[in-house]
């Protein structure tokens, strides 16, 4: 009889520390999120920021959302200096999401970033997933995403300008970082090693490309095109660095008639 009482008491004991556990209050997490150009600096306020989202993996649930605000951060720390393990990149107001979450349970979330939100022509997502430990914070640099490419700006030709027999078309494009780190031969992010080129397209076939050079102005390419039939045209501003593999495209339409 004693050891049946025993063993009620360990049982009823286990029992009420379970339903102890599952009966936590939530916890404070602080998360914080920032959106980091590939090659170049933070994105944020100057790009209109990076839009977040952080969702529960298993079921999409929203467990918060903002954006990515402040600078683009330390230039001598980001691009000149040797980083050493555990550096912290981030410096005074560079750019983030900054979040508190109040969590009951470890949860894995799925954590998604859209931007520069001001270039909607070169806006990427990009995402990434990490368990959420209650009480344990994700601070400093916090959870850093990559975000490749280039913002591609086509200044000319305007969407569906008209041009008559005889006129060139004149290509003018703004290209800078995704954070907005501006380029130029020999600068910090140097355009002479970049390939940049429009590509023609009519009937939705390659008909020419049209190298682009520096116009003398930072961040600004220009180049000439003179069709050669009347009809409708399609540029695409194509750039390409094969020494950290960036990428970028902006496209528009021009109509050459008789």
């Amino acid at each position: 009889m004693m050891k049946k009482i025993v063993v009620l008491l360990i049982a009823v004991v286990g029992w009420t520390n379970v339903a102890d556990l599952q009966a936590q209050d939530p916890v404070p997490t602080r998360i914080v999120v920032r959106a980091k150009a590939h090659d170049a600096k933070f994105i944020g306020t100057s790009m209109g920021g990076v839009v977040v989202a952080i969702r529960k993996a298993k079921t999409g649930a929203l467990l918060a959302q903002g954006s990515i605000e402040g600078s683009t951060g330390d230039t001598q720390l980001l691009m000149k200096q040797p980083h050493e393990r555990g550096t912290q990149l981030s410096r005074g107001e560079a750019a983030k999401f900054d979040t508190t979450l109040m969590l009951q349970e470890p949860v894995l979330a799925t954590i998604e970033a859209k931007g520069p939100m001001n270039q909607p022509q070169s806006s990427i997502i990009t995402s990434t997933q990490v368990w959420l430990i209650p009480g344990k914070h994700i601070e400093g640099d916090g959870i850093i995403l990559d975000f490749p490419g280039f913002a591609v700006d086509i200044m000319e030709p305007r969407a569906h300008q008209l041009f008559k027999k005889g006129q060139d078309v004149p290509i003018k494009a703004n290209v800078v970082m995704m954070c907005g780190c501006p380029t130029r031969p020999g600068g910090l992010w140097d355009s002479k090693r970049y390939e940049m080129e429009a590509w023609i397209y009519k009937n939705q076939e390659l008909v020419d490309k049209v190298p682009m050079e520096f116009s003398g102005q930072t961040s600004l390419y220009d180049g000439t095109y003179t069709p050669r039939n009347p009809g409708t045209y399609e540029v695409h501003l194509v750039v390409y660095d094969q020494d950290v593999n960036n990428t970028g495209v902006d496209r528009t339409t021009f109509i050459y008639a008789e």
